[in-house]
């Protein structure tokens, strides 16, 4: 079987907390994420092919129009962070609603972390009294 991703994700510079929608509970922080799913980072681990229902906090509620969004995952792969304190949990998504769709590509664009030169903000000098 091919496990290569054929979606690039994307890193995010702002960790949303994911909740369990239906018992308030944190499950981690979203770390990167594309239309097909993400990863979180989270203190406990999560058992591989249970689905979750998912609650994401929207860290600029203006950009979305909501301070939050859900929906369902399935646990496709969980394992220690490079932290042993921590674990990763690959997250599958199912088939999205136009809204959800809409709202994880402006994430994407909003929150992705840039690695070229041209996307950083510019530096502007510091005047000396």
């Amino acid at each position: 079987m091919d496990e290569r991703r054929k979606t690039p994700r994307k890193y995010l510079i702002i960790y949303s907390r994911v909740f369990h929608r239906e018992n308030g509970t944190v499950i981690g922080y979203l770390s990167d994420l594309n239309k097909l799913g993400a990863m979180l980072i989270s203190d406990d681990p999560q058992p591989t092919g249970i689905t979750l229902p998912l609650r994401f906090d929207l860290p600029e509620p203006h950009l979305f129009g909501s301070p939050r969004f859900s929906l369902n995952a399935k646990v496709a792969w969980c394992s220690p962070d490079i932290d042993p304190s921590f674990y990763n949990i690959g997250l599958e998504f199912g088939e999205l609603s136009p809204t959800q769709a809409k709202i994880i590509e402006e994430m994407m664009v909003a929150y992705e972390f840039r690695r070229d030169s041209d996307a950083q903000p510019p530096i502007f000098p510091t005047t000396t009294p």
